[in-house]
């Protein structure tokens, strides 16, 4: 009896152990996201709506969201714990030196970086984030109005397009843009002809990837209005973009080490 029971405890213990390992295991493979919003200049509405969206979109697909606008957490060790940061709709001048260093550090210990509708109109006395973000926000229309209906077109089908047909229309604030990287790839163009006031041109990226300095950078133009944090064709897009950003870091973390 007494061996019996030996038994019975051993193997719960081993049970536990094993469940104990599934938990810790899941941990460290569960994708922790940071949506950074802080606006030194305009401020859109949107913000809220999208904090939102994204806290839903973590319940959903199994990742934790926490949401901050002060800049002062832009530290090794808070980012340590996330596998991407989101600029939600970022403006202005939003981290000082310092800050920036830290930043930069953290792309290169293999961080995700992913950038929505604002997060290219921001820090222009920093190169080093006009390449990590791919492009400057140059202008948008304003006449007959800053939000209108336009055709986009997928350029390159991937994950980050998937269910989306080859081309079809939407409205939302379409953004122009200067300074664009060489290095990104475009995965949808708008075409300036089904609306009025773009100033691209036949080449105009809306929503583009890349690997960069030992991270990744997911960036789309999408997210001015509150309607888009419903549209589930963008949703789509911006979790694809987010699987993408945190790919490499995704069981291995963050490791500063690695940074220059």
């Amino acid at each position: 009896m007494i061996f019996m029971k030996e038994r019975i405890l051993k193997v719960v213990s081993l049970v536990l152990v094993g469940l104990f390992a599934v938990q810790t295991a899941y941990a460290q493979n569960r994708i922790n996201l940071l949506v950074f919003s802080k606006t030194k200049a305009f401020r859109h509405a949107s913000i809220e709506p999208g904090q939102a969206a994204i806290k839903k979109m973590g319940t959903e697909k199994g990742f934790s969201v926490s949401t901050t606008e002060d800049a002062s957490l832009i530290t090794e060790a808070n980012l340590k714990k996330y596998n991407a940061v989101i600029f939600l709709n970022t403006t202005g001048d939003i981290l000082n030196n310092e800050q920036q260093d830290v930043f930069e550090r953290y792309i290169q210990a293999g961080g995700g970086y992913v950038g929505i509708h604002a997060a290219t109109d921001t820090e222009y006395d920093w190169p080093w984030y006009n390449k990590l973000a791919g492009a400057w926000f140059q202008d948008h229309p304003n006449q007959p109005s800053n939000v209108q209906q336009g055709r986009y077109f997928v350029t390159e089908k991937n994950e980050m397009t998937a269910g989306m047909p080859d081309s079809f229309e939407r409205s939302d604030e379409f953004y122009a843009f200067k300074n664009i990287s060489d290095k990104i790839n475009v995965v949808l163009k708008i075409d300036e002809s089904s609306y009025q006031g773009g100033t691209n041109g036949d080449n105009h990226p809306m929503s583009w990837y890349q690997e960069f300095e030992g991270g990744r950078s997911f960036y789309t133009s999408m997210g001015h209005t509150d309607e888009t944090y419903l549209e589930p064709l963008f949703l789509n897009h911006l979790y694809a973009g987010i699987r993408y950003v945190t790919e490499l870091n995704r069981n291995t973390g963050i490791d500063f080490s690695k940074a220059r």
